[in-house]
């Protein structure tokens, strides 16, 4: 049965007290509904709060800055083909100033041909995280140079939180919502 949502949402009535407690802190918060990741991650509500609120800053407060999150989120996502993600994310990069060209590049598996040296410098460091399990010591002094040490570690941060998610929902095989950008080819 691939391709079906292994751990659907859960009716709010249905759930435990702290499941509730655990939904009600992320629909209370900045994203206004359980969705995506936290659907599967409902089942261990601690962990879903744990990851919640590191997602929260990652996102919306992160050292480097809502355009270079969204693209380290995207490289993340096409590294492992995560659906929902991409759908979730896509749009939000393009909104914030990353081109659908580059978009459409990470997509395909391709090294995006005009990237902004700001953005060159956060591909090349999630492409050598994710593909190498490390960081070459060009890349790491030109990011550290870049972003300084907290931008450094809230960029590793990024691509590690977001690998927790995909890892989630491509193994409960979450459902992607209905989005504007094109779903990932395989």
């Amino acid at each position: 049965m691939e391709d079906q949502d292994r751990l659907g949402p859960i009716p709010f009535a249905q759930m435990s007290a702290s499941q509730q407690v655990a939904a009600q802190a992320v629909i209370d918060g900045p994203r206004g509904a359980l969705y995506g990741p936290f659907v599967p991650l409902i089942r261990s509500p601690e962990l879903m709060s744990a990851a919640q609120r590191m997602g929260e800053y990652l996102r919306y407060r992160s050292a480097i800055g809502t355009r270079l999150t969204e693209l380290a989120i995207l490289v993340t996502a096409r590294h492992w083909s995560q659906q929902v993600e991409w759908a979730i994310h896509a749009p939000i990069a393009r909104d914030y100033g990353v081109t659908a060209e580059v978009i459409a590049a990470i997509a395909a598996r391709q090294r995006p041909a005009a990237m902004l040296a700001d953005e060159t410098l956060v591909y090349d460091f999630c492409m050598q995280l994710h593909q190498r399990q490390r960081v070459d010591d060009a890349t790491y002094a030109a990011a550290l140079a870049a972003f300084g040490e907290q931008g450094v570690v809230d960029l590793m941060g990024i691509n590690g939180y977001y690998t927790l998610l995909a890892m989630v929902m491509n193994a409960a095989q979450t459902a992607a919502p209905a989005s504007s950008a094109a779903p990932l080819p395989e």
